[in-house]
């Protein structure tokens, strides 16, 4: 089975036993590790002036880098970053990343398109809009899944990726930043509407966000994703608890803390790792991850604790069925 076979079979909760796929949204640490700035970080203010082998140079290095990254750590998916972000220059890194691999790893990129926690700017402007212009947010909300599903016809006639991880962040640690009522008027038909447009065109969806999700994880499940990512346990979510609900219904990827690997001891680190792992794994339906990503600033000493806890742990304990 192929790392993309492994993701997919993790995706339909298929893989009853043996190691869950790893994979991490974003693995920032590239200059940590390879020595190169990770793609996302790079400033492409002067593309249009380069000419067309310096772009195709860039590609190459941008795709070898993910490419790189994923063999060494061993994850079964790819989340581009495509920088720049026009759909021709997404489209030549896909391809890119598929000459070189062949369908050895599972490719998805960003593809959400509803409303997340507005930043600090512009979040009381968006309360008062909630209020007194219900109709029109509705309207704007239609509009962007509208936008989003029809790219992805486009991406789907042109090939090359397989799904979507939907990033908008709904939640703080302390809970949502709309209340269930207000998330289930104004966020839930529409990423509805988006994950089952996207599942028509034969994509596989994860959604993602952050915190407390358990106020809202019922309206999250029944949207039909194929996962959930990132089960965060600094937002009081527990992979124990998720798990027994609703692991028969969703796959479930991540759970391990974020902030122990910043900030804990090694063996808190260890043992973070060991309880998503003992509890996601039965029965199939997980994906191993972090909580968030491997970001910038991490140590990168302490993903690979967490990594090798990963590697060594004897998967036959958590073989027994949900």
């Amino acid at each position: 089975m192929t790392p993309r076979e492994h993701f997919i079979s993790a995706l339909l909760r298929q893989n009853r036993q043996g190691r869950p796929p790893h994979f991490e949204l974003v693995f920032f640490l590239t200059m940590e590790a390879f020595g190169k700035v990770h793609p996302s970080h790079r400033s492409y203010h002067q593309w249009d002036q380069m000419e067309d082998r310096e772009q195709i140079m860039h590609l190459n290095e941008m795709a070898d880098l993910y490419i790189a990254t994923a063999e060494r750590y061993e994850h079964s998916a790819i989340f581009l970053h495509p920088n720049p972000g026009t759909e021709f220059e997404t489209q030549r890194l896909i391809e890119t990343v598929r000459e070189k691999t062949g369908s050895r790893y599972f490719l998805m990129m960003h593809g959400d398109a509803t409303f997340s926690i507005p930043d600090g700017t512009h979040m009381e402007h968006f309360a008062y809009r909630l209020a007194d212009e219900p109709d029109a947010v509705k309207a704007e909300a239609q509009a962007m899944v509208d936008a989003a599903l029809a790219r992805a016809e486009r991406q789907r006639e042109r090939g090359g990726l397989d799904g979507y991880a939907l990033c908008s962040d709904y939640c703080f640690n302390t809970g949502p930043f709309l209340s269930p009522r207000q998330f289930s008027e104004f966020i839930t038909p529409y990423l509805a509407r988006l994950v089952q447009g996207y599942r028509q065109l034969g994509f596989y969806v994860i959604k993602h966000t952050d915190g407390n999700i358990n106020p809202i994880i019922d309206q999250l499940v029944q949207c039909g994703p194929h996962a959930i990512h990132s089960l965060d346990p600094q937002g009081g979510v527990d992979m124990a608890a998720i798990k027994m609900k609703y692991g028969r219904e969703v796959c479930l990827i991540g759970n391990v803390n974020c902030g122990l690997l910043d900030s804990g001891t090694d063996q808190e680190v260890v043992d973070n790792t060991l309880y998503a792992l003992r509890n996601g794994s039965p029965g199939g339906g997980y994906i191993f991850s972090t909580s968030n990503c491997i970001y910038t600033g991490m140590r990168l000493s302490r993903y690979h604790l967490m990594h090798n806890v990963w590697k060594n742990f004897d998967f036959t304990e958590s073989a027994t069925p949900l």
